[in-house]
């Protein structure tokens, strides 16, 4: 799977770009997200947390029962001078080890609110709406000819076979051969990968992945494979 922050990175301006309904925001965090990532491929889910806000040294995680589920406070310089970008991804487990519903009761979709505390001593609280609404992955192919790969998808209309929330509104659909990657509108349904990109790649097989981006921030990663001669 490609490195997480740097897909985080280029994941987050695609809600600026493609309109994705994003988390709800109260005065606090400009950016304040709980998302899930499932991997169709591996059959893993997991739930992902970004944030982003000036110099704030404490910040805790409140699901929508009230339940504190992630708390962080700097200490030493950082409760000084304060962070302010914060990333990181839940474990992955497998469906075949986690039954799907168990997971999704860890956590219940609905408002997860972001409270948080400045270096000096402001308050901050952002809201952020977790759906259950995940994306089918895609189902992906590659054409080679010479320096020329196209990979191409099927759009997707609707959730994986046993999911809750049936309704999907795929907005994007984000392309990665590392370290190559491009995101692109809901319409589309191919790339063709610059021939130059191509040229620097060693012969032999190729992994690449593709992934569903849904409307409420939740994405589905299908792998596939293309092979140079």
């Amino acid at each position: 799977m490609a490195n997480p922050s740097r897909l985080l990175r280029f994941v987050l301006p695609v809600i600026a770009v493609f309109g994705l309904v994003g988390p709800a925001r109260a005065a606090g965090f400009p950016i304040a997200r709980i998302y899930i990532e499932f991997n169709e491929s591996g059959n893993d889910l997991g739930f992902h947390v970004s944030l982003d806000g000036e110099d704030w040294k404490s910040v805790k995680i409140v699901n929508p029962v009230g339940v504190t589920i992630f708390e962080v406070v700097g200490k030493g310089a950082y409760q000084k001078l304060g962070m302010t970008e914060l990333f990181f991804e839940g474990a992955e487990p497998s469906l075949d080890d986690v039954p799907l519903h168990d997971l999704l009761a860890m956590f219940p979709a609905g408002k997860y609110k972001f409270v948080g505390t400045t270096v000096k001593g402001a308050r901050l609280q952002s809201t952020a709406i977790l759906s259950h609404a995940v994306p089918a992955g895609p189902s992906v192919s590659a054409d080679v000819n010479g320096d020329r790969v196209v990979i191409r998808w099927d759009p997707v209309t609707e959730a994986p076979d046993g999911f809750p929330v049936e309704d999907v509104d795929v907005v994007a659909y984000q392309v990665l051969v590392d370290p190559f990657q491009v995101t692109l509108p809901a319409d589309a349904t191919e790339v063709e990968l610059p021939e130059a990109f191509v040229e620097s790649l060693e012969k032999g097989e190729h992994p690449f992945e593709v992934l569903a981006i849904d409307a409420s921030g939740n994405q589905t990663i299908t792998e596939g494979t293309f092979e140079l001669d």
